[in-house]
């Protein structure tokens, strides 16, 4: 058996390709860590912040407590985070329209706005990148995507319920 007879022979799966999409991701993830923080910062928020501002666009509003979880903060922190995300105009407290003893957190138009127009030139770049792959492509690329996302979850889970050092 040749050498790229043994790479496939798993699934079909060229091993040495697929190390080589695994090699290239973490370059890809600083990048967008590092746009992140940059637009965090022009929007006088920490990238913490940020993420915040990210869950509450995707998720909805939600309490201080279920935004501590879905960020990863201590409720302190958190209030902090929501107190500073208020400042900058991204975010404000309203009352839950389920129980009124409650405040929820909601971002503001104009935060939405604001991350809109930061993310516009890398929102044209990604549709450009795209328009280069035909409808199989994107499937198979969103099944990649969606998988990474849920094996990241999974991690996330895994790590914070671990002891440190397991």
């Amino acid at each position: 058996m040749t050498k790229k007879q043994q790479e496939t022979a798993h699934n079909g799966v060229d091993e040495s390709l697929a190390a080589q999409v695994v090699g290239t991701l973490p370059e890809w993830i600083t990048q967008l860590i590092q746009i992140n923080t940059l637009i965090a910062n022009r929007m006088g928020v920490v990238a913490t912040d940020f993420h915040c501002l990210h869950a509450l666009h995707q998720d909805g509003p939600a309490t201080a407590s279920v935004l501590a979880g879905r960020v990863g903060l201590t409720p302190g922190s958190t209030s902090r985070m929501i107190d500073r995300l208020a400042d900058a105009g991204c975010v404000k407290r309203v009352p839950d329209p389920d129980d009124r003893r409650r405040i929820v957190i909601e971002p503001t138009a104009e935060g939405l706005d604001r991350i809109t127009t930061y993310y516009a030139g890398l929102t044209a770049r990604t549709h450009g990148d795209l328009a280069d792959f035909d409808d199989d492509q994107l499937r198979t690329l969103l099944r990649f995507v969606e998988a990474a996302r849920d094996s990241a979850i999974a991690e996330v889970d895994r790590l914070r319920s671990a002891q440190p050092d397991e």
